[in-house]
């Protein structure tokens, strides 16, 4: 499948007080990076381990590593930085990179301003991030970009999405796996994903 909606108690109950108007800036921020280390969880369920002797305080044993620097984590912003401490608390020594996208509110397409990604990102698996996919126009046109630039292995990785938001970036990069706690019913006459949560990054950064 290349659209996994993540089902778990703990992420509907979460998501529920996400939702809520009354929840203020803080608890939203505290929220979306406990959801982002759920779903990090959920997408790494296949990823490689390697063999390795660990010493106990009481004998010698196998282990399995996961070799961090095969990783990196590319928000989408402004809203994508709030699941980053997310996903750095399941892989604190992933690499960081960022897009710069924001959408023309007139045509709702998406304008790019700033793209810096790690090194070697042709080697690396990299999770892109953002909480909402509502058209798919950022997320389509950010991993585009980040296959001109070598990456690969690309995983989209959101809070909210949208039937219309999943199909645009699977008719584009059919090869994407998407992860996301809850599919939304569509998008409002402005192009806001209802019901949504919001503007999700107005609601992280407090600017509203």
């Amino acid at each position: 499948m290349k659209e996994i909606i993540v089902k778990h108690p703990l992420i509907n109950h979460k998501m529920s007080i996400l939702r809520d108007v009354k929840t203020g800036t803080k608890e939203f921020r505290e929220l979306m990076n406990e959801l982002a280390m759920l779903m990090t969880y959920e997408a790494m369920r296949d990823a490689k381990t390697t063999e390795v002797k660990v010493v106990t305080p009481m004998e010698e044993t196998k282990g399995e590593v996961i070799n961090e620097n095969e990783y990196a984590f590319v928000p989408i912003l402004r809203a994508g930085i709030g699941l980053v401490d997310g996903v750095l608390r399941i892989l604190p020594n992933a690499k960081i990179g960022h897009i710069g996208m924001y959408r023309n509110e007139e045509t709702l397409e998406p304008v790019s301003y700033y793209f810096k990604v790690p090194s070697n990102i042709e080697n690396r698996t990299v999770f892109l991030l953002d909480p909402m996919l509502a058209t798919g126009g950022s997320a389509a046109s950010s991993i585009t970009e980040l296959k001109k630039n070598g990456a690969k292995k690309i995983i989209f990785l959101c809070i909210v999405a949208t039937r219309e938001g999943i199909k645009r970036v699977q008719t584009d990069h059919p090869d994407v796996q998407i992860y996301s706690a809850a599919l939304d019913r569509g998008l409002n006459e402005i192009g806001y994903i209802v019901p949504g949560l919001g503007d999700a990054g107005d609601r992280i950064f407090g600017t509203k």
